[in-house]
């Protein structure tokens, strides 16, 4: 008898039934509501479609799934598993994790002809390691009755940013909420003043570990980072918060901005905010005329090699990598379809997404996506301290030259 469980189950409890023929086991990484009955809709279509599979799925809180993901990679592997394409899925590709799946994009119509733009992100020693199903948009998400009220407009330039600062500070309103608790959400910001300070291809040396973290480039980074912690315009006791905890001080309307994926749309509204109250813009220039990079993190569904049933998990990849998928699936979280022939959601935020993305200069993953795990690690903590105390930043950038000699010895 056909099944699908859906529980938040960890690893291990799942993985204590043995994998049979038929049976392919899941473990998914959202378990924001959206996204979770999002990849439960996909999963119950496939299972429809195939009744001669059974599919088992768990799906796991994503701060979790970061550490379990080294366990059961290691011990009972799952069949299909979520993870991240780029450097993030560098490690489980070299200690040979994650299944070699280059013959699925040389075979399937879909891989073979509609993901050419987001290819190269899935690519590792010239193959192809997992099946990208969303990719979004990051920049700046703003409360537009705020700005309305106090005369604002959406700020192009860093001057036009602090000055949008400056007069929501004046009038009781904190300007930009975050929450650092997990870290990568301070990575976002560096990222984007990184790219606006010094454009793509330095992004891309720094994490390639060819830009030490004590050059004047990097440096000229964190002074503009300073323009916005030394006047207090963040929120307090971000270091507490996760980035669901940050949205809250949004939606009172106690701040006004949030550096953000789109993502966080869907959280956005959860929280009682209308279509009306948000809206977004791109992350304002800051070094006239360097071409415009975003950032685009993309998400993916891998078969590890420990996996029982490689079969039916090349099916189910396949099945991913469909345009109605896709179309249906990302319209429903509110992100992008990475395949090209997909249809993209007349949602406001996803028109403005596809603008974004579609005329900028280059699509950086993320910045603990691009960078070894090791050193990501150390310079988010090092993002995140330096929010608190930037007193320290001399220190924080010796130590990140550190580890940076360590990690790229």
């Amino acid at each position: 008898m056909k099944k699908i469980l859906a529980s938040l189950a960890t690893a291990a409890s799942l993985m204590a039934s043995s994998a049979y023929a038929g049976e392919l086991v899941i473990i998914f990484d959202d378990l924001n509501p959206g996204p979770k009955a999002a990849f439960e809709k996909v999963v119950a279509d496939f299972d429809a479609a195939n009744p001669d599979i059974s599919v088992n799925l768990s799906i796991n809180d994503r701060e979790a799934h970061k550490t379990a993901i080294r366990n059961f990679l290691s011990a009972d592997a799952p069949d299909i598993t979520s993870w991240y394409p780029g450097n993030r899925m560098g490690p489980f590709v070299d200690a040979g994790q994650f299944e070699d799946i280059s013959d699925l994009w040389a075979s399937d119509s879909n891989l073979s002809s509609s993901f050419e733009a987001i290819k190269p992100t899935m690519t590792r020693d010239g193959k192809q390691w997992g099946v990208p199903y969303s990719y979004y948009q990051w920049g700046m998400y703003y409360r537009k009755d705020i700005f309305d009220k106090h005369g604002i407009a959406e700020p192009k330039t860093w001057d036009e940013l602090l000055a949008a600062c400056a007069k929501l500070k004046a009038n009781g309103v904190t300007p930009i909420t975050i929450g650092t608790k997990y870290l990568w959400t301070a990575a976002g910001v560096f990222d984007y003043l990184n790219l606006r300070t010094n454009g793509y291809d330095v992004h891309n040396d720094l994490t390639a570990g060819k830009i030490a973290y004590t050059d004047d480039r990097i440096r000229a980074t964190f002074a503009k980072w300073e323009e916005l912690v030394r006047p207090g315009y963040f929120v307090e006791n971000h270091a507490s918060m996760s980035w669901q905890d940050a949205i809250a001080p949004f939606a009172s309307g106690d701040a006004a901005m949030y550096v953000m994926g789109n993502f966080a749309v869907g959280a956005m509204k959860d929280a009682g905010l209308t279509n009306d109250q948000i809206d977004y813009f791109p992350f304002p220039e800051i070094t006239a005329g360097l071409p415009r990079a975003e950032e685009a993190p993309a998400d993916a569904l891998f078969i590890p090699s420990g996996a029982k049933n490689k079969e039916d998990a090349r099916k189910f990849l396949a099945y991913v990598a469909r345009p109605d998928v896709q179309s249906e699936w990302n319209e429903a979280i509110g992100q992008l379809p990475p395949n090209s022939k997909a249809k993209v959601s007349d949602d406001k935020f996803i028109q403005q997404g596809m603008a974004t993305v579609s005329t900028a200069a280059g699509l950086a993953q993320f910045y603990d996506r691009d960078a070894p795990a090791e050193m990501a690690k150390a310079g988010m903590e090092g993002f995140q301290e330096f929010m608190i105390k930037p007193d320290r930043l001399d220190a924080i950038l010796k130590r990140l030259d550190k580890v940076q000699k360590k990690v790229y010895k």
